[in-house]
């Protein structure tokens, strides 16, 4: 079955698009924040991505986590929402989005094991001081806000 993004670019091409999309942060026991790096060469991000048809923003972080991190997570608290031009990104292949991310500010529940998607190369946790750069610019006061994750 074909996901909705991928019938959408299929319709549209590379143009750009508006993504309602989700972010989870997460943090160890010493408050440092886990990233995601992109096995596509994309550097580091946030366990994220687009909410489906019929999925809350709740429902889709959750997923997303699981999927790229093999972490059950809560949503415990939406940190913000952020979008706009800071928020547009051209991925390798051309396509072009413009994200509307809500943030969450997720806990830990059960560590499945490892992620089940092709998306990730490696999770590491990283001091607000050591952080690499990211994809989207996430306000970094706002990344490190919220460390009751575990």
């Amino acid at each position: 079955m074909k996901s909705y993004l991928t019938e959408l670019r299929g319709l549209i091409g590379n143009r750009l698009l508006l993504l309602p999309s989700v972010a989870a942060v997460i943090h160890d026991h010493a408050g440092n924040l886990l990233l995601q790096e992109k096995a596509s060469g994309e550097g580091w991000s946030l366990p994220a991505g687009a909410i489906e048809p019929g999925e809350t923003p709740a429902e889709a972080v959750i997923r997303e986590v699981m999927e790229e991190t093999g972490l059950a997570v809560t949503p415990a608290v939406i940190l913000g929402v952020f979008g706009g031009r800071e928020f547009r990104y051209t991925y390798p292949n051309g396509d072009q989005v413009e994200y509307v991310v809500t943030l969450f500010g997720c806990r830990v529940v059960e560590d499945g094991g490892a992620w089940t998607d092709d998306e990730t190369r490696s999770l590491r946790y990283f001091a607000r001081d050591q952080m690499p750069p990211l994809a989207l610019p996430y306000p970094a006061s706002v990344l490190f806000s919220y460390t009751k994750s575990r």
